[in-house]
């Protein structure tokens, strides 16, 4: 019987029992903890909420967090990486796959893990390397009832997609942050540069501590991590590294040593912090077909355009052009449609530019 069972028992049995006679087995009853423990999956612990305060300082630990159950009654669980340095300081946390076909992220964390030391450092490091797990599964964007998991953040008791972002955000997430990096790709059929989303002026020193190319001020979308983070205390920022559906080589390593270098800055980890210089926007614009048709890109990724540039043209199923698709603005091209089957209004292009406007500042 586990020592605090036998205390209640003996209590309950023998009420007249001396006090010092019990005082050894009270000494030994365990403590109750935050950190809710409900069984195993394939020898890593199975729970239901978690609080680092609980765990041991300099030691990596490995979790399955069930996240809610899918319609025949199983756990939907979710990978949880934690690596508790030896000595206290922030909290970061690091999610990745909320989208279930953006996968760079997954790798960026499995890279990180196994090389940041917890004897070395300061701080917590908290790791989800796959926070839709039906969306993973099925190689979707949405959640198994179709809905945007990031878009329903901090969750309710609704549908499937509400509830389980709600177990995320009160079990998991928002009890275990002090700052936040959502890892993200684009979605199927486009491709980004190296992009990071901020909010706030310090949310914007954490995007260009990560390195990215383009760090676009956006005020964001209600229901996101990363904005309902930032507005309940923790600066979060999105950090986009790339395409979907691929573990992309140079996007994991950059995604990798930005987090070293964010980290560097925050005091988590020895080093010298390395000087960055994105191009930060406020302003973006989604240039499209008139036609429908067959696209060939003419403005790769990355490139600066001016204004009536062209960008791209279609062409029917002969191959004669039907458009020249051209810049709505001058700026620089941060996303392209990677499928060159484009419907008329189909996003060919995103520019993005910097306004000079103060309203602006922090996003338009």
């Amino acid at each position: 019987m586990k020592p605090a069972l036998l205390l209640a028992a003996l209590l309950l049995a023998a009420p007249t029992l001396a006090p010092l006679a019990l005082a050894p087995l009270a000494l030994c009853a365990p403590a109750l903890a935050a950190t809710e423990r409900s069984g195993s999956l394939a020898g890593v612990p199975v729970i239901d909420r978690l609080d680092t305060a609980d765990l041991a300082a300099g030691q990596v630990q490995h979790f399955w967090f069930r996240a809610g159950d899918n319609a025949l009654a199983q756990g939907w669980q979710v990978p949880v990486i934690v690596v508790k340095g030896a000595r206290p300081g922030p909290r970061l946390l690091v999610t990745a796959g909320i989208h279930g076909d953006e996968l760079n992220g997954i790798a960026v964390i499995h890279r990180l893990a196994a090389q940041i030391d917890p004897a070395r450092l300061v701080g917590t490091l908290v790791m989800v390397p796959g926070l839709n797990t039906p969306g993973l599964l099925a190689s979707t964007r949405e959640f198994s009832d179709g809905n945007n998991l990031n878009r329903v953040m901090p969750g309710k008791a609704g549908g499937a997609a509400d509830r389980h972002a709600q177990r995320l955000w009160d079990g998991l997430l928002r009890p275990n942050a002090d700052l936040a990096v959502d890892l993200h790709t684009q979605s199927r059929g486009t491709a980004y540069v190296m992009y990071a989303f901020a909010s706030t002026a310090e949310t914007r020193a954490m995007a260009e501590l990560v390195g990215p190319d383009i760090v676009k001020m956006d005020g964001g979308e209600k229901g996101t991590l990363e904005n309902e983070l930032t507005g309940d205390g923790v600066p979060a920022i999105t950090f986009e590294l790339g395409r979907p559906e691929v573990f992309d080589a140079n996007s994991v390593q950059r995604g990798v040593d930005g987090l070293i270098n964010l980290m560097t800055a925050k005091g988590m980890i020895a080093g010298t912090v390395a000087a960055t210089a994105p191009f930060v926007t406020n302003r973006i614009v989604a240039v499209r077909t008139g036609t429908a048709g067959w696209m060939t890109l003419l403005a790769p990724l990355g490139s600066d355009v001016v204004k009536g540039q062209p960008i791209a043209t279609i062409a029917d199923s002969f191959g004669r052009i039907t458009e020249t698709v051209t810049a709505a603005e001058s700026g620089r091209i941060n996303t392209i449609a990677t499928d060159p089957r484009r419907d008329a209004g189909d996003m060919v292009a995103r520019i993005v530019w910097w306004d000079t406007e103060p309203k602006c500042a922090l996003g338009c």
